[in-house]
């Protein structure tokens, strides 16, 4: 019942909210970067959280690490909000971002503290230095899936699939926490049908924002952190990395290439894993099921990798030799399309 109401609360939050949306002005508006058609209501985000929340309000117990959780996700929010709004600076989003992760360390003594043998032979603990390490990837998730999100759907599938994989990770240790990435589902599913116009063409197109993909990134860091830590957890640190593998390896391979050209990491361009595969000749909609495919395939390893039990720092090993083809790949294919680009004149 609880899955019924986060799609159906969603769905209606959607339609409630998009006048309201469009009269306050919170629109996403054509620019160099973003050339859909028109102003497009930011609601996706809200509705989302509106749909999830109202579930674990009315179906779900009350505990203290949940409703830490629900606070840090309400101000994650309403940061979100504001900047599709208003285009806050990066030092702005940085620090509410670093006091989302305080209050899941000091208030619920939640951080990675634990990462296992990734190194053959040695368990590797972190002690205090987990808690730098701990806001350092909840900035980085936050930030993943903020960057993902570039054509219409790709949040909100890469999302689905994450939380899929948290689900049956939780799931296969009868850990009831897998209830809340299947709400989770419900509720982008139900963003999905304004987003992709399915199976309603004729219903006004709706964006996740920064509100939405915040949100997502901020809550699959907390089931991160939640299920790999403490003597009770559902699986090991280093699948972590194989949840969250594509946003984070495509945050990653652009921030370097950022970097190398003495640009800010944070920097908009248009030269992310869905730019460069649709200036290849893909479709948007091609692209999207591509990138969710390849996205799907790392959770599924991950997930095969902790029911099989395969060795820590053999799944690590191979999540960085998978970066690195994975780098080396989108800068030949970008090097490519420019050769391509500039032989044929376009």
């Amino acid at each position: 019942m609880a899955f019924i109401w986060a799609f159906i609360s969603s769905y209606v939050a959607v339609r409630l909210a998009k006048p309201v949306a469009c009269k306050a002005g919170l629109v996403d508006k054509p620019n160099e970067r973003k050339l859909h058609k028109g102003s497009v209501p930011l609601v996706g985000g809200i509705s989302i959280f509106i749909g999830v929340v109202s579930s674990i309000v009315i179906f779900l117990p009350s505990n203290y690490t949940l409703n830490l959780y629900l606070v840090s996700a309400l101000i994650i929010l309403l940061l979100g909000v504001i900047d599709d709004k208003h285009d806050l600076r990066v030092s702005y989003r940085i620090i509410v971002q670093s006091l989302s992760a305080c209050i899941m360390i000091f208030g619920s003594g939640m951080y990675i503290s634990y990462l296992g043998p990734v190194i053959p032979g040695f368990d590797v603990h972190l002690g205090s230095f987990g808690i730098v390490i701990t806001v350092v990837a909840v900035i980085a998730s936050i930030n993943a899936f903020n960057m993902v999100d570039g054509i219409d759907g790709l949040a909100g599938m890469i999302s689905i699939v994450s939380f899929l994989g948290l689900a049956v990770l939780f799931g296969i240790k009868g850990n009831s926490v897998f209830i809340l990435p299947v709400l989770f589902v419900s509720a982008i599913c139900a963003y999905l049908t304004f987003n992709l116009g399915w199976p309603n063409r004729t219903a006004k197109k709706v964006f996740m924002g920064d509100a939405g993909s915040m949100f997502i990134g901020l809550t699959v860091v907390w089931l991160l952190v939640y299920g790999t830590q403490g003597k009770d957890a559902a699986f090991r640190p280093v699948i972590a990395l194989w949840v969250i593998a594509l946003p984070l390896m495509d945050m990653v391979a652009i921030m370097i290439r950022r970097l190398r050209k003495g640009q800010s990491p944070f920097k908009p361009d248009r030269n992310h894993l869905h730019h460069i595969f649709m200036r290849a000749g893909l479709s948007a909609r091609q692209s999207l099921v591509a990138i969710s495919f390849m996205s799907l395939l790392m959770v599924s390893f991950g997930v095969f990798a902790e029911v099989y039990g395969v060795r820590d720092w053999l799944v690590f090993c191979f999540f960085i030799i998978t970066f690195l083809i994975y780098s080396f790949a989108i800068q030949y294919v970008w090097k490519l399309v420019k050769a391509v680009r500039k032989v044929t004149g376009q």
